[in-house]
């Protein structure tokens, strides 16, 4: 499993998240209680999810299609672009979606340079 932390920005928007990648084994094979669980909660063995969510707490989940109410363009859009670009992303990484969605030409930088 490996988790990694993102800056979700839109419009006049900045969301901290965090993103899990689930059941695909990395360099070392994934622990058989993991696979386990994995398989229990109804992932299976094929392919790997990416759990997101807020960090600030409250909802977090596996589709990325599953998201609605308030979170139906940032975090949804977030979710997907994260869960097809895991391994280009660091952990901290600015995921604009204006840029994403071909809004703006460039992508914001962090907001972290200006603190």
């Amino acid at each position: 499993m490996q988790v990694k932390l993102f800056e979700v920005r839109d419009r006049a928007t900045l969301i901290p998240c965090f993103g899990v990648l689930l059941g695909r084994d990395g360099d070392e094979p994934m622990p058989v209680a993991e696979k386990f669980l994995l398989r229990r909660a109804g992932f299976g063995y094929s392919g790997a999810h990416v759990l997101f969510g807020r960090l600030e707490g409250g909802e977090c989940q596996y589709d990325a299609y599953g998201w609605g109410g308030d979170h139906g363009r940032t975090i949804a859009q977030a979710h997907r672009y994260v869960s097809e670009h895991w391994d280009e992303l660091e952990s901290g990484a600015v995921v604009d979606v204006e840029h994403v969605l071909g809004e703006t030409a460039e992508a914001k930088r962090t907001e972290r340079e200006g603190s």
